[in-house]
């Protein structure tokens, strides 16, 4: 996102602007004063201000026309953008078309969500808005809620994130694990049983410094305790990691079933009950009534929706 230097634009008097895109219009300092409801003189003064602003003549009398010089020429385009953007927020703005809009959308996620939605809202908005761009950030849980309210991102989504008076949350499923493991480096027929999963040797997911990472807190309500030996921040690594040693990749469920078969994995269900945070979206209160957020929301919404259909239908695969 550009950053704005507002000390220095404070002392620029936008209000010049508009005389130079009047000048650029009429090509004449009377037509232009006309144009803008002022005095002659004023056109004038204004001129001259840009003049020593821009260090540039900008425009020169040929004849009876104020002929624009090509720094004038190479300044037309942005300020008549920049005005015209300036209008249509004082004015709000023509309605939201998806199909027309050039944008980019900032996106905090889980490394969970990142690996269910970008692909399909990619794939979605090349179809129904391709001047729209997704930046995907991973961002530390304390950094979100500032990122939101100043803008810096649009939207968060995935499974630690809450509901404040300053953001508005809504949860999009809930969250199950599965566990995938190489058959050929396992004793394993059938599911996963318990006296298997807690002997073998596993891989999680860790965004922080515990071992445990994603699955501490579950692992203490469920009473158990597993001989974690590796944990990494990427699902991949993790997965792959499952497939080149003799190990057990304890990871959510939707992942498991999209990915494990890729890798070759096994994907079976975890023989104990692991509670987990739902996955959500968050986004800034002031963002409700915005309606590019919202038909962002709505696209999310449907690929995750859909990305959970597909994993209910291709069901779990055991060894």
């Amino acid at each position: 996102m550009t950053t704005i230097d507002h000390f220095n634009l404070r002392s620029f008097d936008l209000n010049l602007l508009v005389a130079f895109d009047a000048l650029m219009s009429e090509g004449s300092v009377t037509k232009a004063a006309r144009r803008l409801k002022i005095q002659q003189p004023a056109m004038s003064h204004s001129l001259s201000t840009l003049r020593i602003l821009l260090q540039d003549e900008l425009f020169i009398r040929v004849g009876q026309v104020m002929q624009p010089t090509a720094r004038a020429r190479s300044l037309a385009v942005p300020v008549r953008q920049a005005l015209r953007q300036a209008q249509l927020a004082l004015t709000g703005g023509p309605a939201f078309d998806p199909a027309i809009e050039e944008r980019t959308f900032r996106i905090a996620m889980s490394p969970e969500i990142e690996l269910l939605m970008m692909p399909d809202l990619t794939a979605r908005l090349r179809r129904l808005a391709p001047g729209i761009k997704l930046l995907a950030r991973v961002f530390p849980y304390e950094a979100v809620a500032p990122s939101l309210e100043d803008g810096r991102i649009d939207l968060a989504v995935g499974c630690t994130y809450s509901k404040t008076g300053r953001r508005s949350f809504e949860v999009l499923y809930e969250s199950e694990v599965a566990c995938c493991y190489n058959r050929d480096l396992h004793d394993l027929s059938g599911e996963v049983g318990l006296e298997a999963y807690l002997a073998a040797q596993h891989v999680v997911i860790s965004q922080n410094e515990s071992l445990q990472g994603c699955i501490k807190d579950a692992l203490e309500i469920a009473g158990i305790e597993l001989d974690i030996v590796m944990a990494a921040p990427g699902f991949m690594s993790v997965l792959d990691a499952a497939r080149t040693s003799p190990v057990i990749a304890t990871v959510p469920r939707r992942v498991a079933e999209r990915y494990g078969a890729l890798l070759g994995l096994a994907v079976s269900s975890v023989p104990v009950s692991l509670s987990l945070p739902p996955a959500a979206m968050v986004w800034a209160s002031h963002a409700d009534s915005d309606p590019a957020g919202s038909w962002l929301r709505q696209q999310v919404r449907e690929c995750l929706a859909s990305a959970t259909v597909a994993g209910e239908g291709l069901g779990l695969q055991v060894a």
